[in-house]
């Protein structure tokens, strides 16, 4: 009986432990964030998103279309703009479709593949944003980068491309299937009407894909899971909030005339990139103080004596003072 108490409080982290811990990794994440220009980045985030958006739609549509995904652009508004507020996604999706709707050239045009590399500056701007935030220097050369950034605009498009196909082919399936497999049809309509958590599926693994392989160096999934949930529940939040802002007091018709539109998605992206890079923040000082590897010990029943757990956020300060060293 004796053994089984001590076991239960080797697995528990004192309440005042526990917030000393979550008070130093937030409070490093915010300084780390404010000290290495998080609120330039985060707006070098949100332009070069703006401005990587229709480029990579109309490569994405040049690709579907190429691969016979003719839904793509379909698919790809819904994918992009469901998450957003109505009010932020409408004017943009409107001008998106317009622009998609408009006959071009092949595959290989000039245009399209200027459209591809123009792409490509989202993702930099993310790859630049999230080494600062890790608090790792780039050690590839800038055209390994600039490769990498358009095989991710590659790869986002057939990922898209492959989902239009599928949301075309899976109803003529069961058209064709029903008659023997009648549960296909409940299948099919039940995936059909979780529309809005397939949207946030893929905005999940696609935030996975960028912390792990965007940014300099190596980091495991349960290193960087803390900062994707909190960057998904964040955006969820920041887009309700924002949303109330401008149904409630913002008027920026009057202010910026037939700009509104642009100045609204630009201030929404962001509140979008500031989130973006804190959940990077958060998983960056997470990896600092070694808080995963505190917390298993704990569960283990393994109890470091304090002067080692201080000598660990010595050590932890001394590898961001090397880290920015080398920056």
């Amino acid at each position: 009986m004796r053994d089984g108490h001590a076991a239960a409080q080797g697995t528990d982290l004192s309440i005042p432990t526990a917030i000393r811990l979550a008070y130093k990794v937030v409070f490093d994440a915010i300084w780390h964030f404010s000290e290495d220009d998080g609120w330039a980045m985060a707006s070098h985030v949100a332009l070069s998103t703006l401005l990587a958006i229709f480029p990579f739609l109309i490569f994405g549509t040049a690709l579907g279309s190429f691969l016979g995904a003719d839904q793509f652009a379909d698919t790809a508004v819904h994918l992009i703009f469901d998450t957003w507020p109505e009010s932020i996604a409408a004017p943009i999706s409107s001008e998106v479709v317009a622009v998609l709707t408009t006959p071009r050239g092949g595959l290989l045009t000039v245009s399209v593949l200027a459209a591809a590399y123009f792409a490509s500056n989202g993702v930099e701007a993310l790859r630049v944003s999230l080494n600062r935030a890790y608090r790792v220097s780039e050690t590839r050369y800038w055209y390994v980068t600039r490769l990498a950034s358009l095989g991710f605009v590659i790869a986002g498009v057939l990922a898209l491309a492959v989902i239009s196909i599928v949301l075309v082919a899976a109803p003529l399936a069961v058209r064709a299937t029903g008659r023997w497999q009648p549960f296909l049809a409940y299948v099919y309509s039940w995936v059909e009407s979780w529309g809005l958590f397939g949207t946030i599926l893929v905005l999940f693994i696609g935030l996975l894909i960028a912390h792990l392989w965007l940014p300099a160096g190596r980091r495991r999934i349960a290193d960087v899971l803390p900062g994707i949930l909190l960057t998904l529940l964040a955006w969820g939040l920041g887009a309700y909030v924002f949303a109330s802002y401008l149904a409630t007091f913002a008027n920026y018709v009057s202010t910026y005339a037939g700009l509104a539109s642009i100045m609204i998605a630009l201030v929404f992206l962001y509140i979008i990139g500031v989130i973006f890079i804190l959940g990077a923040e958060i998983n960056a000082a997470l990896m600092k103080y070694r808080v995963k590897r505190l917390i298993l010990d704990r569960m283990r029943g393994v109890r470091k004596p304090a002067a080692e757990e201080t000598s660990m956020e010595d050590e932890a300060i001394a590898r961001e003072q090397r880290a920015n060293v080398r920056r």
